[in-house]
């Protein structure tokens, strides 16, 4: 099950972001800038779009994860206004861990912490929730 950080941020631009060309949901620029910003301690995967949003892959101690992100934005908003985002950590499991109930995705994952603590850390993100 995937575990989900919402909070709330005008940090991005989401009209300058390329068309999701399954749905127009925005969410590619937060993506994005993970990528730039943990560079030098994770590999993520280019962005990709899903009907959901966008998601990347990368490796965290051994596992495999699934990240994806979606902001509320609508036609007609400020896309520079502070706007609702969830963020969303998806852990690879194999079909005996899931069969034996095994490394199963928490909000204690140390992936899942690790973002939370990165996006409560920043300055221009407010209102950071598990949910």
């Amino acid at each position: 099950m995937n575990q989900a950080i919402h909070f709330r941020t005008s940090l991005f631009d989401v009209s300058k972001e390329r068309k999701n060309p399954i749905n127009p949901i925005y969410g590619l620029s937060l993506l994005e800038w993970l990528r730039k910003e943990l560079s030098d301690e994770l590999a993520i995967s280019e962005p990709d779009a899903e009907d959901w949003g966008w998601y990347s892959e990368l490796e965290f101690e051994g596992n495999n994860y699934l990240i994806g992100s979606c902001a509320f934005f609508e036609q007609g908003d400020d896309p520079t206004a502070e706007l609702e985002w969830v963020f969303q950590v998806d852990k690879y499991r194999s079909f005996k861990e899931k069969l034996l109930g095994k490394n199963k995705m928490s909000t204690s994952d140390g992936c899942f912490v690790y973002f939370k603590e990165l996006l409560e850390k920043h300055p221009d993100i407010k209102e950071v929730q598990v949910g």
